[in-house]
């Protein structure tokens, strides 16, 4: 199945693409970025580290079909990349997203995660999301709450900027769609 382009109010979610790891080589290395990410990646970030990871990562593992990336891209802007969203297909991880500091406190990352959200639901019709992050996430987390993601289970993870605790959140396919159809409601009486 083709992955989707992906629209929100202000956003263009577009495939990720081998062309997109030029932009990505700019934005991505930068501690305020890096440092809740996962162990695996590197640090200080290599000069190719962004084509090596979208070439020979991410496209395979779209190409498998057990991923879906997009690069974020404002709509009035969409040659300019934001920042990216992931769904995995792997047990206990499947959303991961980042976005460029400059871009961040605008409700950017809730529009694009509430999009791809949907579509692991709707479009996939997966019936759990986890996502797990940092326990000093805080915008990640206030992301997780907003959506109405619920804390699961907490643990030590090591990530890029050394051994934390880490929190698993979750919400299932019947809540997600309870929650979308009240707003929609609340929208109608509005």
């Amino acid at each position: 199945m083709p992955i989707l382009i992906l629209y929100t109010e202000r956003l263009l979610l577009k495939p990720l693409a081998s062309e997109d790891a030029s932009q990505i080589q700019l934005l991505y290395p930068r501690w305020e970025i890096v440092r809740y990410m996962v162990s695996s990646v590197p640090w200080p970030y290599p000069d190719n580290g962004a084509e090596s990871y979208v070439n020979n990562v991410a496209l395979p593992d779209m190409a498998n079909g057990i991923a879906w990336f997009w690069t974020i891209r404002h709509l009035e802007t969409p040659d300019k990349l934001m920042g990216v969203i992931c769904l995995y297909d792997v047990e206990d991880n499947n959303r991961g997203f980042w976005l460029a500091p400059e871009h961040q406190g605008q409700g950017f990352m809730r529009e694009a995660s509430n999009a791809a959200t949907d579509y692991w639901f709707n479009s996939l019709n997966k019936t759990v999301l986890r996502a797990p992050k940092a326990a000093l996430n805080s915008r990640s987390k206030i992301i997780s709450e907003s959506s109405g993601m619920r804390l699961i289970r907490t643990e030590k993870k090591e990530y890029v900027s050394g051994l934390l605790d880490s929190e698993l959140w979750e919400i299932t396919r019947e809540e997600w769609n309870a929650r979308q159809g009240s707003r929609a409601l609340l929208s109608a009486v509005s």
